[in-house]
């Protein structure tokens, strides 16, 4: 078993000034999920799970186009939720409350945005964790009941391409390898706009071992010439 782990490309998260909590893909990330959708063109792909989110679903669009899969939209793929008031306010709001992050302790980053009406990171989190586990519980891929181990099915050969957002991939590896969890995951498994990262099934113990074959890998967008964002 398989899992693609594809970054959206880079949305146009700010617009004179304001800033948007659903953006579009940018110039550049127009360019950018082209570049992913031709790099991933001849792998096959059995799934495609992917986010609801405007700049998830237009990096989705560039991938699929090369592919006669099924694609299921995911609630549970969402990247944390901002509040609402957020949305289209001007962009020094939003920094000025990230800015203030650095000086909290553990117990006020898993609650980092949820004063303000949006989701913590701990609601993110479980989330995440949760949607994942049912969707892999219908593919037969379950906790084997040992530290950093699954059971999955024998006979499964599958692929599946997600294409979420730099904060749900980084919990989803997370969570997969058994790491413990922490409200600053991103910052853990930092990934660049568009760029891949790939989670193999290895069968070890009687189970099997989810390992990380590659992280954030970006050749694709430099062979396209363009540019690398994060």
């Amino acid at each position: 078993m398989e899992l693609v782990l594809v970054r959206h490309a880079q949305p146009a998260w700010v617009v004179d000034g304001i800033g948007y909590n659903d953006p579009n893909l940018s110039e550049l990330g127009r360019a950018q999920a082209e570049a992913v959708g031709l790099a991933l063109a001849d792998l096959e792909v059995d799934e495609f799970w992917v986010s609801p989110a405007a700049r998830s679903q237009q990096t989705a669009e560039a991938i699929v186009g090369h592919h006669d899969v099924s694609v299921v939209t995911h609630d549970w793929a969402l990247e944390i939720q901002l509040p609402t008031a957020w949305d289209e306010a001007p962009v020094e709001q939003v920094r000025e409350h990230f800015a203030t992050l650095g000086d909290r302790d553990r117990a006020g980053w898993w609650e980092a945005t949820a004063p303000h009406g949006g989701e913590s990171f701990r609601d993110f989190h479980q989330r995440v964790t949760t949607g994942l586990e049912g969707q892999l519980a219908e593919h037969g891929i379950k906790d084997a009941g040992e530290p950093d181990l699954w059971h999955v099915p024998d006979d499964d050969r599958q692929r599946i391409c997600l294409v979420t957002h730099a904060g749900t991939n980084s919990v989803v590896v997370g969570h997969l390898l058994g790491v413990s969890p922490q409200p600053w995951e991103w910052e853990r498994f930092s990934s660049a706009h568009a760029s891949i990262s790939v989670v193999q099934s290895r069968p070890i113990a009687s189970a099997h071992l989810l390992r990380l074959r590659s992280f954030s890998e970006t050749a694709h967008l430099t062979t396209a010439g363009c540019d690398v964002t994060r």
